[in-house]
């Protein structure tokens, strides 16, 4: 593969020749002279700078959309030829929301590392919306995700259920069940837009004709590792959250779960990946993660 491919792709995605340098390990003259080599070669220019600024113009967006393809590909052909002779090696990115990324994925990903040690893992986490966006733009080959949103250029695969629940720290003396009705005078600290968590809650509380907004939140949080420690020092907040996320909480009697009757918060968790067969790594790594759940 051409490697002014992966030059032009590092500038495109930190839009800063200085950092694509550092993160291909060559000089910045070096970068300058590929991205002028492929101008050239297209007779196009690619990037725009301004006051020290770089940004892709009209060609670099097009030319982006099929480097990135072209290099899943050549990564995609890499493992396919080394899977004929049983050489399992090669680089797959993968992609991890929030929640699945914190307490989920962590111990399976370091099984699969043993496993495969000759096989390049790579794992960004983000929420749901950005793990999407990342396959769409092919910065990541696979992706694990929550919550129900389907986009149509991408295939979904469902490998876990989970469910959410409301908690509140243990010293809180609210009742242990309240209804919806009570659940909107509550104050909530919650998961940030485009999370999964806040999807499964809007699409909750929808079936009983409430929204986000008439909610009494507090504030938006982007972990739920930041919101469990908000819980912790307001006793009289609340949150709803992954119970797979609280179980060492509950278990040190830190926090505490409080029954919402009638509001159903089970959700799954996905597999993500672009439309189209998978490859065969992205196929022994999703067999592998739903063999070890």
């Amino acid at each position: 593969m051409d490697f002014r491919l992966e030059v032009f792709v590092s500038v495109a995605h930190h839009l800063n020749f200085t950092r694509a340098a550092d993160e291909l390990h060559i000089s910045q003259p070096a970068i300058s002279r590929h991205i002028s080599e492929m101008e050239s070669a297209y007779k196009v220019q690619l990037f725009e700078r301004q006051g020290g600024k770089v940004r892709l113009t009209a060609a670099g967006e097009i030319f982006l959309r099929h480097a990135e393809a072209i290099m899943a590909d050549y990564r995609a052909l890499q493992l396919e030829m080394n899977l004929l002779t049983d050489n399992f090696v090669g680089e797959l990115r993968v992609g991890a929301s929030t929640t699945i990324a914190q307490y989920i994925a962590p111990p399976l990903i370091a099984k699969f590392i043993g496993m495969f040690p000759e096989v390049r893992l790579q794992v960004a986490s983000g929420n749901t919306e950005q793990i999407e966006q990342a396959l769409e733009e092919h910065r990541i080959d696979i992706g694990l995700i929550e919550g129900s949103h389907r986009k149509p250029s991408l295939k979904y695969t469902p490998f876990q259920k989970d469910e959410l629940v409301l908690v509140t720290s243990a010293r809180n003396k609210t009742a242990d069940e309240v209804s919806v009705e009570e659940l909107a005078l509550l104050p909530l600290v919650l998961r940030e837009a485009g999370s999964g968590t806040l999807e499964v809650i809007e699409q909750a509380l929808a079936l009983h004709g409430k929204k986000i907004s008439q909610m009494n939140v507090l504030l938006h949080l982007g972990s739920t590792e930041s919101i469990k420690l908000f819980l912790e020092n307001s006793p009289s907040v609340f949150a709803i959250v992954s119970i797979a996320a609280v179980t060492r909480e509950l278990m040190g009697n830190i926090l505490k779960v409080i029954e919402v009757a009638g509001l159903d918060l089970e959700r799954e968790f996905a597999f993500v990946a672009r439309q189209g067969a998978h490859s065969d790594i992205q196929e022994r790594f999703m067999r592998f993660l739903i063999r070890e759940l």
